[in-house]
């Protein structure tokens, strides 16, 4: 099963830099291409920060976290892949997507994002939503699955009772 999580970490940032080749080629001379008019359009962009264009121009101090984030998810996912599924999924989303931005910035300085939804006003790009449904999985885990809230409950029960 392991592989299958190996293989969305490695396919996942090929699959963006894809994706922003085809963007480079076909969006950025326009700008801009409305896909659903009004609700949903690919938009160049070249974000300098992270998360919503916040923090403009960090890429060595972005480029370090990101990789200190990946290896640690890295750890993790081979460490207890076996335990759950959704963690294991959730981890490889988050390492793949993070893995299709850092190469986007160590490479190019910056990261393009391209896919404008009008209910959600900032561009992001297919690792961002890779990275999002990731943290999404994750979140879920920690407070459906794992023992994480558990603990936490059991505690606040034990302070309750004495």
């Amino acid at each position: 099963m392991l592989i299958i999580y190996i293989a969305i970490i490695v396919i996942l940032p090929i699959l963006a830099q894809c994706i922003r080749t085809v963007i480079e080629t076909n969006v950025k001379p326009e700008g801009f291409v409305s896909v659903i008019p009004g609700v949903f359009s690919l938009t160049y962009s070249e974000n300098r920060g992270v998360a919503f264009g916040l923090f403009q121009d960090g890429t060595v101090v972005f480029a370090i976290t990101t990789s200190i984030v990946i290896i640690i998810f890295a750890i993790l996912l081979f460490k207890n892949y076996k335990k759950s599924k959704l963690f294991a999924t959730a981890a490889a989303l988050i390492i793949g997507g993070g893995l299709g931005n850092l190469f986007e910035r160590i490479v190019l300085g910056y990261v393009v994002d391209y896919l404008s939804l009008s209910f959600f006003p900032p561009i992001c790009n297919f690792a961002d939503y890779c990275i999002t449904a990731g943290t999404i999985c994750l979140i879920v885990y920690l407070l459906f699955f794992s023992d994480f809230m558990k603990k936490d409950k059991k505690k606040i029960e034990q302070n309750d009772e004495a």
